[in-house]
């Protein structure tokens, strides 16, 4: 049965595939399956079959949730079937099943707005990763005023393991929220050049759009670039002096719970 179920295309083809005649030869079939009033011993395992092919759609569906509603229903269970035969699921448990998804998107052909699903799924795998993460506790907001003056220079930052940023050449993040909103009126999603953190906090999955200076300066950050350098390499970015810019962001940063913690050189 688990031959045949995980097979793709119809339940005549599964049985017939050479994973499951491997286990037993097809006109054997009605000795281990019984027919019903209704349906033939092969017509029976395939509900089965067909319940593994629509249980993989829900369940990238529920990773997705953006990507499935830009698709549509029909698109979407094709895209997921196609997926389900070069990624077949290799585990209990379907948590990880669409972690190749985005990359999928990006290199399979006939997709719709293909560059803009492939972001979009992008986004949404930061999601499933920040929601899935383990537990870190957050860095405590005042404890940014307690660092030595002489201490700041080497600093290095730690983000907490359920954190994501990206970039991205859409405005997925805007996109997303609009289908979380269930509002109809969705934003355009033509390029334009967008930059995204992703974090848990209290049990809750946070979104978060940046400007590009702001999205470079904490991914030095974030990448353990001591604080001294990436306050450099932001202020020639900004051209000019941007120390007080560049500290309140870093300590709205602290406050939202992206880090656990810095270690002083």
């Amino acid at each position: 049965m688990q031959a045949v179920i995980e097979q793709p295309g119809t339940v005549e083809e599964a049985v017939v595939s050479a994973a499951a005649r491997a286990e037993l030869d097809p006109e054997d079939i009605g000795r281990v399956v019984r027919p019903s009033k209704t349906l033939t011993p092969v017509e029976r395992v395939g509900v089965y079959q067909g319940m593994y092919l629509l249980r993989m759609i829900e369940a990238l569906e529920g990773d997705y949730p953006a990507v499935a509603h830009f698709l549509g229903d029909e698109e979407f269970a094709e895209l997921v079937t196609r997926y389900a035969g070069a990624h077949p699921s290799t585990s209990f448990t379907f948590n990880r099943f669409g972690r190749h998804f985005p990359e999928f998107v990006r290199e399979t052909k006939g997709v719709r707005r293909k560059a803009f699903v492939a972001d979009l799924a992008r986004l949404e795998l930061s999601v499933t990763e920040v929601f899935d993460a383990a537990a870190s506790p957050a860095w405590p907001a005042d404890a940014i005023a307690k660092i030595p003056q002489e201490s700041w220079e080497g600093a290095v930052f730690r983000p907490i393991a359920a954190f994501r940023l990206g970039a991205y050449g859409h405005p997925v993040n805007a996109y997303l929220q609009s289908v979380k909103e269930e509002n109809h009126d969705h934003p355009e999603t033509g390029r334009k050049a967008t930059w995204v953190a992703v974090w848990r906090k209290r049990y809750e999955v946070w979104r978060l759009d940046l400007s590009e200076p702001a999205h470079a300066f904490l991914q030095d950050l974030v990448r353990g670039r001591p604080f001294g350098k990436a306050v450099a390499a932001s202020a020639r970015r900004l051209q000019g002096s941007a120390g007080d810019q560049l500290f309140r962001w870093l300590r709205d940063w602290v406050a939202e719970g992206m880090f656990e913690g810095v270690t002083l050189s």
